[in-house]
C-alpha cells in the first residue's frame, strides 16, 4: 500500500484510541455479559465453531439481542453497521438488497447475473438477490464476511458473505410475542414459541406480519405507494437422534409485497412543495389491473395484467444432519432448497420521458403505461447439497474442514419492456413494445474443498483450496406474435438461433468454467486478548449473458470476474474485556471485473450491457471499536477507509470479437468530440457518459464506495428499581460523497452552448444539482428508548430511523437518481414467556 494509505490508517488508529466515545450507528459487534464486560460470540465463519476473536478474518458479527435493541428488522439495515459495505434496495424492488462491500457488488436481479456478495441461511446459499431483504424475525445472528470467501463458501463471495444464523429450537418451553405501530400506518406483529416434544425433539413455530400505507405520494394515481407489507412463518425442528447424531431442520414460507419505486423530495407538478415524497406515474397499483393498459400491445402471459408493484414467495427448506463418526470429526449432510417466485411491473421513468441535457425536467405526462415500464414473471428453483467433514488430527495441532458442494438452480423469467412516446392528440401516448420474452437458464456447479489449519502453540498457519467446475446455459424465446408465425422467425426475434453479434460472431448459449480458489493465512497470538493476521484469498464470481437486451445481437456474454485479496491486521482487548479493538488493512486486486451500465439511446429507450470492461483495485482500511467504561454504558466505533479505481488492459483491442469498443477507444472517441468543441451529452457525444467512461472522457470513479464510512453512538442501560430499567440509545452514521451510476453521469442547471447546440442543462457540475450519479456526504441519525421489566420479561420501546429526515441519492438508473427512505418511527411492545 502506498504511504498515503498507511499514514491514514496510523492516524484513524490513533484519533480512535483517544476518542472512544465514537461508536457504530448500530449495536456494535459484541454481547455484553451482566458484568459489563464484553462477550465474545461463538460463529461459523470457518464452517467450524469459533470465538469470533480467535478468528483470522474480517468478520462483523451481531447477535439477536443487539437486532433487537437497535430494532433491526430487515437484512437491509444491516448494511448500516459495517465498515465499507454499502446496502441499499435494487432499483424499484424493495424485496431485493444490493449490497456493495469493499466496492463491490451488483444491482441487477435477472437470473443471468450473480451478485458478488453471497448472502446464506443456514449455510444454504441463495442465489438469487431478488428477495434477500429477509425479516429478521426468528434469528440467533448475522455474520458479515469481508473480503473473498473462495475456498469454504464458493462462487460469489468475490465481495463477502452475509451469513444469517437462525435460530434452533429451545429444549425449554418458551417464546415471545411482539406488536408495533408507525409512520405512515405501519402495524407490525411478531412471535415464537419453542415447544419441546420430549427430551430429544422439538420444535419451534414462529412468524410475523407487517403491513404499512407506503410513504410516497403518487399525484397522478392519488396512490400511497412504496409501501412495506409481507408475511411469513417458521418451522424448526431440532432432533437429538442418538449421542452421536443430530438433526436441525426448517421450513419457512415468506411474501413480500414492497416496492422502490421512483420518487422525489418535491411534487413533480408542483416543485415549491417539498413536505414528502412524491412520484407521478399513470401507473396504477394492483396485483391485476382490469381492463390492463398494456391491452393494445398483445403482451403475453399474466403478466400483461400486473399493476405498479413488487411481489415475491419464497420457500426455503434446510436440513443438516450431523454425525459423530469419530473422536473429535463429525460429518454433516447439509441439504437446501429454494422456491422464489417474483411478478412485479415497475415504471423507471415515472410516467414520462427520461431526463437529458437537452431536457432536464420531463414534463410530467402520467402516462397510464408508465414512461419505461419493466414487467416481470419468474420463477427460481435452488437445490444443494453439501458433505462436510471436521475434524483434529495430532492431538488436535491440525485442525481441519473438507468437503463436497452441488448447486442445481433452474430460472424461468416472462419478461415484457414497455417505452411510452407522447404524440399530441394521443390520449396516454404511443405504447411501444420494445420486447416480449421467455429466458430459461440453468447453473449447473459441483465443488470440493479443503482447509486445515496447523497449530504451534500461539502460531497457526492455515492453506485451503477450493476447485469449481461450473457450467450455465441460456435459452432465449421471443413471445410476440409476429416471432411465433411459422418458418424460420424474423432476425430481429429473440431466438437462439438469431444470437448473433454486431461483428458477425455466433453468441455463445454455453458457458463453462474450472477454477481454483485458494486461501492462505497465519495468525499469531501473543497472548489470549491478542490476535494477529495476515492472509490472502482469492475468490470468483460467474460470468453471465445481458439477458435484457431487446436485439438478439445485445444478448452479450462475459466471463467470471476474479479477484486477489491480501489482509493483515489485528483483533485484540484491553482493560479485563471492556475495550475492544479490532483492525484490518486491506489490499484488492480484481481482474476481468463485470460492470453493468444502463444507456440511454437516443430514442429515450434504455440499453442494459454489462462487459468486463476494466481490472479494479481497492486499497482500504476497516476499524471496529467497543469500550464499556462502565456497567450498562456502550459505545461504538466502526470506520472504513476505502481507495479504488479502474485500471485498463492497456493491450486490450480497440474492438472485441463482438463488435464492442475497448474502453480506451471509447474514451479516446468522446475526448475527440470534445476538443471539436462539442457539448457532453448533446448530439454526437454517445462515446461520452456511457459505461465507465465519465462526461468527460475519462475513466469514470467507481460506485458506491466512499472514501470513508463512520458510525458513531451508544446507549446506557439505568436501573429504575423493582428490576425496572431505561435504556436511551443514540447513533450517527456518515458516508462521504460517492458517485452511484458506473458512467458519473449528473445533470447540473445552467446553459451551455457548443458546435452541437445549445443545451438549457449541462453534465460539467455548473449550477445545482438536478439529477444523476453524484451523491453528496451525508450525516443519518437513529435514536431509541427501551423501558425493560424484570428479567426484561416485556419491553416498552420507540425509535426513529433517519430522525432528521435527511435525502441523499443512493442510486441512479438512466439518469433519474433513488433516493433513499425517509424519515419514520415506531413503537413496539414485546413480551417473552
Amino acid at each position: 500500500m502506498n504511504n498515503k494509505l498507511f499514514l491514514a490508517g496510523a492516524s484513524l488508529a490513533a484519533l480512535t484510541f483517544s476518542l472512544p466515545t465514537y461508536a457504530q450507528q448500530a449495536p456494535a459487534p459484541a454481547a455484553t455479559q451482566d458484568d459489563g464486560r464484553i462477550t465474545d460470540i461463538v460463529v461459523t465463519a470457518q464452517r467450524r465453531e469459533q470465538k469470533a476473536q480467535s478468528v483470522p478474518i474480517a468478520i462483523s458479527v451481531f447477535s439477536a439481542a443487539q437486532l433487537e435493541a437497535q430494532g433491526v428488522t430487515n437484512a437491509l439495515q444491516i448494511g448500516q453497521y459495517v465498515p465499507n459495505l454499502i446496502a441499499q434496495n435494487n432499483t424499484g424492488l424493495g424485496s431485493a438488497n444490493a449490497y456493495f462491500l469493499r466496492g463491490l457488488g451488483n444491482t441487477e436481479t435477472i437470473p443471468t447475473f450473480d451478485p458478488p456478495v453471497g448472502t446464506y441461511v443456514d449455510d444454504i446459499y441463495l442465489s438469487r438477490q431478488n428477495a434477500n431483504n429477509l425479516s429478521l424475525f426468528d434469528v440467533n445472528r448475522i455474520e458479515v464476511l469481508r473480503g473473498p470467501q473462495g475456498t469454504l463458501f464458493g462462487r460469489n463471495t468475490t465481495g463477502g458473505a452475509i451469513s444469517v444464523v437462525m435460530a434452533k429450537p429451545a429444549k425449554t418451553l418458551g417464546g415471545y410475542g411482539e406488536i408495533g405501530y408507525g409512520s405512515y400506518g405501519k402495524k407490525l406483529i411478531r412471535g415464537s414459541v419453542d415447544v419441546p416434544l420430549n427430551a430429544t425433539f422439538g420444535i419451534k413455530v414462529s412468524g410475523y406480519w407487517q403491513q404499512d400505507n407506503g410513504y410516497v405520494h403518487n399525484v397522478t394515481t392519488g396512490e400511497r405507494q412504496n409501501d412495506d407489507d409481507g408475511w411469513g412463518v417458521r418451522l424448526g425442528i431440532r432432533g437429538d437422534m442418538a449421542p452421536w447424531a443430530r438433526w436441525n431442520a426448517s421450513y419457512a414460507h415468506i411474501e413480500s409485497d414492497g416496492e422502490n419505486i421512483l420518487n422525489f423530495a418535491c411534487n413533480p407538478l408542483n416543485p415549491t412543495q417539498c413536505d414528502g415524497r412524491y412520484a407521478s406515474s399513470g401507473l396504477r397499483s394492483g396485483n391485476t389491473l382490469t381492463p390492463s393498459p398494456f391491452a393494445s400491445l398483445n403482451i403475453t402471459g399474466r403478466k400483461a395484467n400486473y399493476g405498479s408493484g413488487n411481489r415475491t414467495g419464497t420457500d426455503l427448506i434446510t436440513s443438516t444432519l450431523e454425525f459423530d463418526v469419530a473422536d473429535k470429526t463429525t460429518l454433516a449432510l447439509i441439504t437446501g432448497y429454494v422456491n422464489l417466485r417474483q411478478q412485479y411491473a415497475l415504471d423507471f421513468f415515472d410516467g414520462r420521458g427520461g431526463p437529458s441535457i437537452s431536457t432536464p425536467f420531463p414534463t410530467v405526462r402520467g402516462f397510464p403505461r408508465g414512461g419505461f415500464t419493466i414487467l416481470n414473471d419468474g420463477l427460481n428453483e435452488q437445490f444443494t447439497q453439501e458433505v462436510k467433514l471436521n475434524g483434529q488430527l495430532a492431538d488436535g495441532h491440525l485442525k481441519y474442514v473438507t468437503g463436497f458442494y452441488y448447486i442445481d438452480e433452474r430460472n424461468k423469467t416472462d419478461f415484457a419492456d414497455v417505452f411510452s412516446l407522447f404524440i399530441p392528440g394521443v390520449p396516454g401516448g404511443f405504447g411501444l413494445l420494445l420486447g416480449d420474452r421467455t429466458l430459461r437458464n440453468v447453473t449447473t456447479a459441483y465443488a470440493g474443498y479443503a482447509q486445515g489449519d496447523l497449530i504451534f502453540g500461539p502460531l497457526t498457519l492455515t492453506a485451503g483450496i477450493r476447485y469449481t467446475d461450473e457450467k450455465k446455459t441460456f435459452d432465449i424465446s421471443d413471445n410476440r406474435a409476429a416471432c411465433n408465425a411459422g418458418g424460420t422467425p424474423p432476425t430481429n426475434c429473440l431466438f437462439n438461433v438469431n444470437m448473433i453479434a454486431a461483428s458477425g460472431v455466433a453468441i455463445p448459449t454455453t458457458q463453462s468454467a474450472k477454477l481454483w480458489t485458494p486461501r492462505f493465512a497465519i495468525n499469531y497470538k501473543p497472548t489470549n486478548d491478542i490476535l494477529l493476521f495476515a492472509s490472502a484469498t482469492r475468490g470468483f464470481k460467474s460470468g453471465g449473458w445481458n439477458a435484457r437486451g431487446t436485439a438478439a445481437s445485445q444478448l452479450l456474454p462475459f466471463g467470471p470476474e476474479k479477484v486477489w485479496t491480501y489482509e493483515t491486521g489485528f483483533k485484540s482487548e484491553f482493560f479485563d474485556h471492556r475495550f475492544r479493538a479490532n483492525l484490518t488493512f486491506y489490499y484488492m486486486d480484481v481482474t476481468d471485473l463485470q460492470t453493468p451500465s444502463a444507456l440511454v439511446s437516443p430514442s429515450g429507450a434504455i440499453t442494459f450491457l454489462t462487459r468486463n470492461f476494466a481490472n479494479y483495485r481497492n486499497k482500504g482500511i476497516e476499524a471496529e471499536f467497543t469500550f464499556i467504561p462502565t456497567k450498562g454504558l456502550n459505545l461504538y466505533a466502526n470506520i472504513g477507509y476505502q481507495n479504488d479505481n479502474y485500471r485498463l488492459d492497456p493491450n486490450a483491442p480497440a474492438v472485441d470479437i463482438y463488435g464492442i469498443q475497448s474502453v480506451a477507444a471509447q474514451a479516446a472517441v468522446c475526448k475527440a468530440a470534445l476538443a471539436a468543441g462539442n457539448i457532453s451529452g448533446g448530439t454526437g457525444t454517445a462515446a461520452c457518459a456511457a459505461g465507465i467512461v465519465d462526461p468527460n472522457g475519462n475513466i469514470a470513479s467507481p460506485v458506491r464506495t466512499p472514501d470513508w464510512t463512520l458510525a458513531l453512538g451508544g446507549s446506557y442501560k439505568a436501573p429504575l428499581g423493582n428490576g425496572l430499567s431505561l435504556t436511551p440509545s443514540i447513533n450517527a452514521s456518515y458516508h462521504s460523497s460517492q458517485e452511484t451510476g458506473t458512467s458519473n453521469l449528473t445533470i447540473y442547471n445552467g446553459s451551455v452552448t457548443g458546435t452541437n447546440g445549445t443545451y438549457p442543462a449541462n453534465l460539467t457540475g455548473v449550477g445545482s444539482l438536478i439529477t444523476g450519479s453524484f451523491s453528496g456526504a451525508a450525516w443519518i441519525f437513529n435514536a431509541g428508548l427501551a423501558l425493560k421489566g424484570m428479567g426484561d420479561r416485556w419491553t416498552l420501546s420507540a425509535d426513529c430511523t433517519n430522525c432528521f429526515n435527511k435525502a441523499y441519492i443512493q442510486s441512479t438508473l438512466a439518469n433519474y437518481s433513488y433516493l433513499n427512505t425517509p424519515v419514520q418511527w415506531m413503537v413496539r411492545a414485546k413480551y417473552k414467556f
